[in-house]
């Protein structure tokens, strides 16, 4: 038993300095946890990091899609949301969206346009039940998820995504369904990919998400990245880590 006790040690070490290998070569700070769904396996990579209360930027537009839908302020992801004609810095943003395009763009003020309409108290009741993060909203439901008081670590994004890809959150699960379809990112041939980016640019420290999970024939696997970015055209480090990550483990 000993033995076999070093022997995994062993293991976790070297795949911990693997990790720790592809950050330096893309020469940056953050952490990355991997966990799966049906065995006993969880990687962490930086797990002070991976603890830290962090504002979740576009992430949270996982849980505010369920919100919108279960409000019935849109009936589907198809429903067309009107362009305000007001022009912003991403030109995808500026037509009509459905929630599937304004999901896949982050779009920021399609989310904005409907969470004037849910309250403070209405947002912390939904928090408490997804047991999101600090569960904490601030003085205005309309960005709070960019500048306001709610934080979520890497750790508490690996367990939301588990309870959503399991339906284990308190809506609709016609609803649930309908976000784990927008969430799909790409299919190929030896997995499903489901996520979300994310990018807080107002705390002192500029921070990227990436997250959700990765169906393959052998297991689910559900990922929560976050790094130290302060620059936008560094962006795309998310999902290349991220890939190499995977890739590293075996995972794909």
């Amino acid at each position: 038993m000993k033995k076999l006790l070093v022997f995994l040690l062993v293991i976790n070490f070297a795949y911990a300095n693997k990790i720790e290998e592809i950050f330096k070569e893309y020469n940056i700070e953050g952490t990355i946890v991997i966990k799966a769904l049906n065995k006993n396996i969880q990687y962490i990579y930086n797990e002070q990091r991976a603890k830290k209360a962090l504002l979740p930027a576009s992430t949270f537009k996982i849980p505010n899609s369920l919100i919108i839908l279960n409000e019935k302020l849109l009936k589907d992801e198809n429903e067309i949301i009107k362009w305000d004609n007001k022009k912003r810095f991403l030109e995808v943003w500026n037509k009509d969206q459905t929630l599937k395009t304004a999901f896949k763009y982050s779009c920021v003020w399609c989310y904005q346009k409907y969470s004037k309409e849910i309250s403070i108290d209405k947002y912390k009741y939904y928090l408490k039940q997804f047991n999101y993060g600090n569960k904490k909203v601030g003085n205005s439901s309309y960005n709070f998820w960019l500048q306001g008081d709610i934080k979520i670590s890497a750790l508490e994004q690996i367990e939301f995504l588990k309870n959503l890809y399991l339906e284990n959150l308190p809506v609709e699960k016609k609803y649930i369904n309908i976000v784990k379809n927008i969430m799909i990112e790409e299919k190929a041939k030896e997995y499903i990919l489901s996520s979300k980016t994310g990018w807080a640019t107002f705390p002192k420290e500029k921070h990227g998400w990436y997250v959700g999970y990765i169906q393959t024939k052998e297991e689910v696997w559900f990922f929560a990245t976050n790094l130290l970015i302060s620059d936008f055209n560094k962006l795309s480090l998310r999902k290349k880590l991220t890939f190499k990550v995977f890739k590293t483990l075996g995972i794909i």
